[in-house]
């Protein structure tokens, strides 16, 4: 399993709207976005996003580090 990659916060929220998530709302410096289909996440305003954050967030989202990478269902 490879490793999560560094992002900036901007390029991750852009990867899991491929995934049908959109943003909800903002407090302070953190981005909560929302999917009908799953579980709502959270994205810190961080660049980079930490590895174990990221990784946290993809098992809130049920998607692996490799269909996170290659993008859309």
């Amino acid at each position: 399993m490879p490793k999560p990659p560094l992002w900036h916060y901007k390029k991750v929220i852009k990867v899991l709207g491929e995934f049908g998530y959109v943003k909800a709302r903002q407090k302070g410096s953190h981005i909560r976005l929302s999917n009908p289909d799953r579980d709502s996440v959270t994205i810190p305003a961080h660049n980079p996003v930490a590895r174990g954050t990221l990784r946290k967030i993809l098992r809130d989202a049920d998607l692996t580090i490799e269909k996170f990478l290659g993008g859309r269902e």
